[in-house]
């Protein structure tokens, strides 16, 4: 039986590799590797036992544990909804505008009402809920739908141009691109559209034709918009895409059509209420 060699400084068998002049040890796992490998390896058996794991056809094993993260989440979410019924079953009952009167309500709307907006609504209307190129602001008058409490909860339940069954639509034709109307005929529009805030022009009178018969349907006579059709007052000093010459040409020519989601199912009538209320009160200040 042969001896295998050893290394003459360590003691430890070689494997009988060399490279360069290195010879390679067969040095043994030490035993605290050996332990630590053993133990979580009877930890994971254990918890395969205890915890959900191993998933199965259409559902996976519970564990004997028989523990659920969803179950944990939903317990908590009803806690803390237990924990803030004193004041949120007043927010329920209670109309917007008696809600803005009392100070103590109020609190709790802007504190709760805030981390809401900020969660789903400030990436498109920003933090201060003035809106930017597209979006529009929400501590103006200018509403396209109307800024009446139940209207703004409304909107905010079924959304705009959203996959929601009662959601509103409204859009602006492509006049342009759609061959509908000539540029020329859309340079006479967007002349037109100043003399409806009461800004001086010359000849508009072509203008005026082509805005009586392509756009007043929609927007009035006068320009004053329609909100049972969601359509902006066109004689005010609010735009949402800009109200330069070079962004009228581009909303008539494209045409236009905002979106916004549909909150019910993802927010509760409650906090559709806080964030109603919320705006209310930021519109109030934005007066003053």
């Amino acid at each position: 039986m042969s001896v295998k060699e050893r290394d003459p400084l360590t003691g430890h068998q070689t494997t009988g590799h060399e490279w360069d002049g290195i010879t390679e040890l067969n040095t043994r796992v030490p035993r605290a590797v050996w332990f630590f490998i053993i133990i979580t390896h009877v930890w994971a058996l254990i918890a395969w036992l205890l915890l959900p794991t191993w998933p199965l056809v259409s559902t996976y094993t519970k564990g004997l544990l028989g523990l659920d993260q969803r179950d944990e989440v939903a317990q908590k979410i009803a806690a803390a909804q237990q924990a803030r019924a004193d004041w949120s079953d007043q927010i329920a009952m209670l109309p917007v505008q008696e809600i803005l009167a009392e100070p103590l309500l109020m609190d709790r709307v802007n504190s709760t009402a805030n981390q809401l907006f900020g969660d789903n609504c400030a990436g498109c209307h920003g933090q201060d809920a003035a809106g930017g190129p597209g979006f529009p602001s929400l501590v103006d008058d200018a509403w396209l739908w109307g800024g009446d409490p139940d209207i703004v909860m409304e909107t905010l339940r079924v959304g705009i141009n959203s996959d929601h069954p009662d959601s509103r639509y409204a859009e602006m034709p492509a006049f342009g691109r759609d061959g509908m109307l000539s540029r020329d005929e859309i340079r006479s529009i967007v002349a037109y559209l100043p003399t409806l805030s009461g800004a001086a022009a010359g000849d508009v009178s072509a203008g005026a034709v082509l805005f009586a018969d392509n756009c007043a349907s929609c927007h009035g006579e006068k320009g004053e918009g329609n909100m049972d059709l969601g359509a902006p007052d066109l004689a005010d000093d609010f735009w949402i895409y800009g109200g330069d010459r070079d962004a009228l040409f581009k909303t008539l020519w494209d045409g236009r059509q905002g979106w916004m989601p549909a909150w019910e199912g993802r927010l509760s009538e409650t906090d559709l209420k806080l964030i109603t209320t919320y705006l209310q009160d930021l519109r109030e200040e934005d007066r003053q």
